[in-house]
């Protein structure tokens, strides 16, 4: 037994699922969304300036529905962010800044994984983060954002031990993670550990019951396969899963072989996923590199449901399939062109805290 599973056994007893604890589906009642500025010049390289519009936008259409909470490096970061949602009609009231400095804006994988019980007490895990296989350093200050969120607001934090990115996650609020072998079976995540080591910790930190797997992430995906980008749960047992209807596309193998691998996958009780398809964009393509453009990496709020879109054929259509998951919200295009050069969207972008 290595070290990872040996203490992960020692600690059994004190688990957030010991504990009672557990991570919401999306689609559940929120008290906010959490962002961290975008700031890092290397992360939209000659695009940085054109990414805050769009960014602002989605700020401001969740905001609408519940808070908004942003970290920022400083004052100034904080003045420079709050002109930027203004200007596109924000509803600044909603919006709260925390002076939590950052290495980059990526929030779903490096900031707080909120868990709720059922006598109303939140928690928060802080998973180490190695900026996707350590391909991005620094991300000393990424790595302690959830804990130091904890510390704000008093809540208990746990720290698993091992590399773990809120991307690589999707959950059905029912006990049932979705999670891809091309992420978390890396060798630049946790090598010491196999997959059903890897599998436990998921159970015992997110508070799970069963762990599902799908195979590969879409071409130009610099994560090495987060499920955010391909495969959504939208309800107990619905999942929207991008599929590429070019079969001259590099990713049409791919999301093939997912889709027929979630054919075959079922809940706890036995019954099997009810698949929705969802049309990819023609590819996006900048400075000769392939970006990791999907519908599926849209965010999930109270009132509002935020999708990356791309100037293409395929954008309206994807939005009315997504609505048809969605009936009690509104279903909202954002342009993710700029964006989408940072090899992430909206759902990357940000992490949503449970209301209790």
């Amino acid at each position: 037994m290595n070290e990872f599973a040996a203490e992960l056994r020692s600690r059994v007893d004190s688990t957030p699922k010991a504990k009672g604890f557990r991570f919401p589906a999306e689609w559940a009642k929120q008290e906010a969304m959490w962002l961290s500025w975008p700031h890092k010049e290397a992360s939209w390289p000659g695009k940085l300036d054109k990414v805050y519009r769009p960014y602002a936008q989605f700020i401001a259409a969740v905001a609408r529905g519940q808070k908004v909470r942003i970290n920022v490096r400083d004052s100034a970061m904080e003045a420079f962010a709050r002109q930027q949602l203004e200007a596109v009609g924000a509803a600044l009231s909603a919006i709260e800044f925390y002076h939590i400095e950052t290495n980059d804006a990526w929030c779903r994988d490096h900031g707080p994984a909120f868990l709720t019980d059922d006598q109303g007490n939140k928690a928060i895990v802080d998973w180490g983060y190695n900026a996707w296989g350590g391909k991005y350093p620094p991300y000393d200050l990424d790595d302690v954002v959830p804990t130091r969120v904890g510390e704000h607001f008093g809540l208990p934090v746990y720290h698993p031990g091992i590399v773990m990115e809120g991307g690589s996650v999707e959950f059905n609020g029912a006990g049932t993670v979705l999670t891809t072998t091309a992420c978390l079976l890396n060798e630049n995540r946790n090598p010491d550990l196999t997959k059903e080591e890897i599998e436990a910790y998921l159970k015992e930190f997110y508070g799970q019951e069963q762990v599902l797997w799908l195979g590969d992430g879409i071409v130009g995906d610099d994560t090495d396969g987060h499920i955010d980008d391909i495969t959504r749960f939208v309800s107990e047992d619905t999942v929207l899963t991008v599929v590429e209807e070019n079969p001259e596309d590099e990713n049409y193998h791919i999301l093939q072989e997912n889709l027929e691998a979630l054919k075959t996958l079922r809940l706890p009780d036995g019954r099997p996923l009810r698949i929705v398809e969802l049309p990819m964009p023609a590819a996006v393509i900048y400075e000769d590199t392939r970006l990791p453009a999907s519908y599926a990496n849209f965010y999930i709020a109270n009132e509002v449901v935020v999708v990356p879109v791309f100037n293409d054929p395929n954008d309206g259509r994807a939005l009315e399939i997504i609505r048809g998951c969605f009936p009690g919200r509104e279903v909202l295009g954002i342009d993710s062109v700029d964006i989408i050069w940072g090899l992430g969207s909206f759902h990357c972008l940000s992490q949503q805290e449970p209301a209790v």
